[in-house]
């Protein structure tokens, strides 16, 4: 977020020319116009007697206006009796809702064409938002349960890395757990840097899973964590994010790309998410957006209680403007010096913090 907005500051102490100026403001009046109108028929027929009872939702994915939304509605079956079954609906937005992203739960209206109209908006458990190409954070999902941290036993993930994810799901308030992936690849040379690793966050208390797509057996804990749950994966590029995805719903990853292809843009630009339950149990919030989620937007006062073993030392430097480097009578020093934080961690703090300083 910082580099997107430090670039908008520096386009906008460029001066427009007049006939620049004007196009930018028709262009802003032309998409009001349209918005508008779009709602003014939302409107109308919201108010017509046509609708249907008011039933609750999950919206599963997001198609410009609209909103895919799926319920469990009671169908006629061939035979005169009824039975329930999951169904998508695709539904136009009442005025002043806000903007709905993939997994939230809302309450729309059948209308007579098929479709619908979503009528209101639940209220979230948490989002995940990144900012958009203006530096605004916007919501790109919610309701999400776990942010699955994955990592690859090779090539080796730094520890700075893995502190980057969890800041940032701590600040987001989801609750993040490692996967430590392509364990086929553990080797005498890597096991114990692997080992050591990984102790430094279960010691903190985090959740550490260890699997493999080439190891049936070893899928058996994901899939036992996974179910019941909303879930995100994230991570960087070769940890293998794709194949677990692609293992977890078979054919995904063929429809993204097909997608993509013709719209002539590559997989990786989209930030469109979509949920997805898994045939094992369970939702996932994918998009290779997401995918890519790390620290878009957070301060310095969010960086310091994304780590969790600050938490208890924060407030009791003597200096309330405290940088937590070289003054006197840092808690936080003090905590680091006695062995409540590992010099790893702090290590990866300081980084941390001044790659926010250089952005700001």
């Amino acid at each position: 977020m910082y580099q997107i907005k430090g670039q908008h500051q520096i386009m906008s102490k460029r001066k427009l020319t007049k006939q620049q100026a004007w196009r930018i403001e028709k262009i802003q009046e032309e998409r009001t116009k349209r918005i508008n109108k779009r709602a003014e028929k939302t409107e109308v027929v919201l108010q017509s007697s046509d609708l249907g009872p008011e039933i609750e939702g999950l919206v599963l994915s997001h198609f410009g206006t609209q909103v895919e939304v799926e319920s469990t509605l009671t169908i006629a079956t061939e035979t005169g009796t009824e039975t329930q079954k999951l169904v998508a609906t695709r539904c136009n937005l009442r005025a002043n809702l806000g903007q709905l992203v993939t997994g939230d739960k809302v309450v729309w209206r059948p209308d007579q064409q098929g479709s619908g109209v979503v009528v209101a908006k639940m209220e979230r458990d948490n989002d995940l938002c990144r900012p958009d190409m203006h530096g605004r954070l916007k919501p790109v999902a919610a309701n999400i349960n776990h942010i699955i941290i994955v990592i690859a036993a090779e090539p080796l993930a730094h520890a700075n890395l893995i502190d980057r994810y969890l800041v940032a799901a701590e600040t987001a308030g989801i609750p993040p757990v490692i996967l430590l992936n392509k364990i086929d690849l553990i080797t005498d040379e890597n096991k114990e840097a692997l080992h050591a690793l990984l102790a430094t966050y279960t010691d903190l208390g985090y959740r550490v899973i260890q699997t493999s797509t080439l190891l049936p057996e070893a899928m058996d804990q994901l899939y036992a964590f996974l179910k019941e749950k909303t879930s995100v994966f994230v991570g960087q590029s070769g940890v293998g994010k794709s194949s677990l995805v692609n293992t977890l719903l078979p054919g995904v990853d063929l429809s993204v790309g097909e997608l993509s292809q013709k719209r002539k843009k590559g997989t990786h630009t989209t930030t469109t998410a979509k949920l997805f339950h898994m045939p094992i149990g369970g939702d996932l919030i994918d998009s290779p957006g997401i995918r890519e989620f790390g620290l878009w937007h957070i301060s310095l006062e969010e960086l310091l209680h994304g780590f969790i073993e600050f938490r208890p030392h924060i407030g009791h430097c003597r200096f309330r403007d405290c940088a937590h480097e070289q003054e006197p009578g840092c808690a936080i020093r003090a905590a680091l010096e006695n062995g409540a934080i590992s010099a790893t961690r702090f290590a990866s703090y300081l980084r941390i913090k001044q790659s926010i300083i250089e952005r700001l």
